[in-house]
């Protein structure tokens, strides 16, 4: 046998979906070293996975990519909620979203369309590596070692030795790196199936809008494609007969066209599939870590999963950047705390996520008699009421949040402060900053602010600022404080002018090295 070729990198991303391309991306153009490969010849070419929400399409902003999101995708502004084949009411997403997101609406882009526009990014800064995106290579083994990790990889018949300083398991759910960790996958297999279509021509369903659709046996989700009537269907279907080849278009639709009201000329896709809810027992092991389908997978409901494996990658890329970066405390120089943050950070988001996902389809696939009458219930009043009184209430603003996952919060050191922890309220142009992906202070005191307030705090070279910022008009950021933000958006800290100690306590939370405090 040959010797297997070599290649050494930083990071070894295992995995070409979106949330191995988003990891391989921030990476790359914050100078990290990145091998990533993937079976696949190319990227997916089915729509799979629809949505982007509106904390991914910050992330996309963030990468100077949103503008091809935008005029590449089809929004949907609002649910249009049903029983059966008669309409109920409209919740407008615009409604409860626009006072927290410069991205209101889910932004129907597809998976497809979502990995072409993260390959077309990172060919440059790979390119600028001496590298290229490995298609069609996929791992045959890997061994984590103290100081990095071994994998032998196979493509074409070539052999490949890569030694890395740390992988990234992007590799879907039915993972090879979790396996050969021997990380347990926890969760439950629901006994129905979803089955899902590519639909033209479709009439009888509101257009531009997801259509949400209850029956008492089933339901029928519709997503807006394009002009035309182009739709992607989705329904719950029994336990198919395995005798009879299962569940077809031919033997689905008619039958769920009927039921529901609407018509369609053709079908360019169709297939089933069983829903998971499970979540892997560690996120990382070692220098392994897992992302996206690889550490969890659920219920398509809500349109969160791709979302999800794009904040997981996002937020760990950003952490191997601090510590290749050398930003890392004296006393733990390989950054351990550092990257042990991805975990406490994503493993209790994705925990929620499976938790949620798992009740709500219960909920519309349940075929128990309370489920069906509780189905009803929702389709022909609760959920009307809901969309009628919750944007006039606190809790619309946080229903959107939860949707558009910008309410996500992380574990950071004890604050008075409600931003801490959570993802930097747009401001005016704040969220504009975070495109050099720099640690960063604010101040919301308007360009009046004195220097001398912030000076003398001690902090480390590679935190950018002070920048004086206007005032927030929602009055979420205190003008009598300063924020520490994250390169990832997220607000790390809060504290008084001239009381820098917080800022000091927060980079040490995060193993990070914390300056020379001066008084």
């Amino acid at each position: 046998m040959s010797t297997p070729a070599s290649r050494t990198a930083d990071v070894l991303v295992v995995g070409a979906g979106p949330t191995g391309l988003m990891a391989a991306l921030v990476l790359a153009r914050n100078g990290v070293e990145v091998e990533i490969i993937d079976p696949k010849p190319g990227p997916t070419r089915e729509s799979r996975a629809l949505g982007v929400q509106a904390r991914s399409m910050e992330l996309y902003a963030q990468l100077g990519l949103v503008d091809r999101v935008l005029a590449d995708s089809y929004t949907a502004p609002a649910i249009q909620l049903g029983w059966r084949a008669r309409t109920t009411r409209r919740i407008e997403f615009g409604t409860l979203q626009q006072p927290i997101s410069d991205y209101p609406g889910l932004h129907v882009f597809e998976q497809s369309r979502n990995e072409q526009l993260l390959a077309d990014a990172l060919a440059g800064p790979l390119a600028d590596q001496g590298r290229e995106l490995r298609w069609g290579e996929r791992v045959v083994d890997l061994v984590p070692a103290s100081d990095g990790v071994h994998a032998l990889t196979d493509g074409d018949g070539q052999l490949t030795h890569i030694e890395a300083r740390w992988c990234i398991g992007a590799d879907g759910s039915g993972s090879l790196v979790r396996r050969l960790l021997d990380i347990p996958y926890e969760g439950v297999t629901d006994p129905g199936r979803f089955w899902v279509a590519d639909a033209r021509g479709v009439t009888g369903l509101p257009d531009g809008v997801i259509n949400l659709r209850f029956g008492s046996d089933d339901l029928l989700l519709g997503f807006p494609l394009g002009p035309g009537g182009h739709q992607r269907l989705l329904g719950v279907v029994a336990d198919p007969d395995t005798d009879s080849g299962g569940p077809t278009a031919q033997t689905v639709l008619p039958q769920v066209a009927e039921r529901y009201g609407f018509d369609y000329d053709e079908i360019d896709w169709f297939a089933h599939y069983r829903v998971h809810h499970r979540s892997a027992a560690r996120f990382r092991k070692g220098r392994v870590f897992l992302a996206g389908d690889a550490a969890h997978v659920h219920s398509p409901v809500g349109g969160q999963g791709m979302n999800t494996g794009l904040q997981d990658a996002h937020d760990l890329a950003l952490a191997i950047a601090d510590v290749v970066a050398g930003r890392t405390s004296p006393d733990d120089p390989e950054g351990d705390t550092r990257l042990d943050r991805y975990q406490a950070e994503r493993q209790p988001v994705a925990r929620r996520l499976v938790s949620v996902t798992d009740r709500a389809f219960g909920v519309v696939s349940g075929r128990r008699r309370g489920r069906k009458l509780l189905r009803r219930q929702i389709a022909t009043w609760i959920a009307p009421l809901a969309a009628t009184v919750a944007p006039r209430l606190p809790t619309g603003e946080r229903l959107g949040g939860y949707l558009g996952q910008v309410r996500i919060h992380y574990p950071m050191p004890a604050a008075d402060d409600q931003a801490v922890g959570r993802r930097l309220p747009p401001s005016g142009a704040n969220h504009a900053l975070l495109r050099d992906f720099s640690w960063q202070l604010h101040r919301y005191a308007g360009n009046s602010a004195p220097v001398e307030d912030v000076a003398g705090l001690g902090l480390p070279d590679w935190v950018t600022g002070p920048y004086a910022l206007p005032a927030d008009p929602a009055g979420r950021l205190d003008p009598a404080r300063l924020y520490l933000v994250r390169p990832d958006g997220f607000v790390a800290a809060a504290a008084q002018v001239g009381d820098p100690a917080a800022l000091q306590e927060a980079l040490r939370f995060h193993g990070l090295a914390s300056g020379t405090l001066m008084r």
